[in-house]
């Protein structure tokens, strides 16, 4: 029974926070917070909190890089740490690589719909060089007019769900 639960309130918490986030363009605290408390519940009875929670600190650790890039919003950081929580240590890295590469496809076929290539591929140059100067000032952040941004949140949902249940991820 507890698999089953797990894998239903996984489901619901990305396809949640994902429907959120192309909505409102926003993950509300109380949705990640959430999260992260259910995957650690849901893993005490088989004694793998402490799995959770290193899941949880690579997830975070990744994902704070990327802020700092500029890459993805705070949102984005807190829902990738209760999925990093669900995954475990174990199945953290190669859930990110989904998410990546789902994160990709998404967003080249919004730029393509949105006739914006150009701008993908300056944002692209933008962040590599920002790469060397992490914590400094960067011309270009998610709030600057003529930002590209995609509801991250959509890729996290679907990158967690394909390798969840693709790898057959057990706590």
């Amino acid at each position: 029974m507890t698999q089953a639960a797990t894998d239903v309130i996984l489901t619901a918490f990305v396809c949640t926070a994902a429907w959120m986030d192309w909505a409102t363009s926003r993950i509300p605290n109380w949705l990640t917070v959430t999260g992260l408390v259910a995957a650690l519940l849901l893993r005490a009875p088989t004694g793998s909190v402490v799995n959770g929670l290193e899941g949880c600190g690579v997830a975070l650790a990744v994902a704070v890089t990327l802020y700092a890039l500029g890459a993805v919003g705070g949102g984005d950081v807190k829902l990738l740490a209760g999925v990093g929580a669900f995954l475990g240590v174990s199945e953290v890295a190669g859930g990110l690589a989904t998410i990546a590469i789902a994160g990709a496809g998404f967003a080249l076929l919004n730029v393509i719909r949105r006739g914006l290539l150009p701008l993908l591929l300056l944002n692209t140059f933008d962040l590599l060089k920002s790469w060397r100067t992490i914590g400094s000032a960067r011309s270009r952040t998610l709030g600057s007019p003529g930002a590209l941004t995609i509801p991250y949140g959509v890729p996290i949902a679907v990158g967690t769900l394909f390798w969840w249940f693709g790898q057959g991820v057990r706590l």
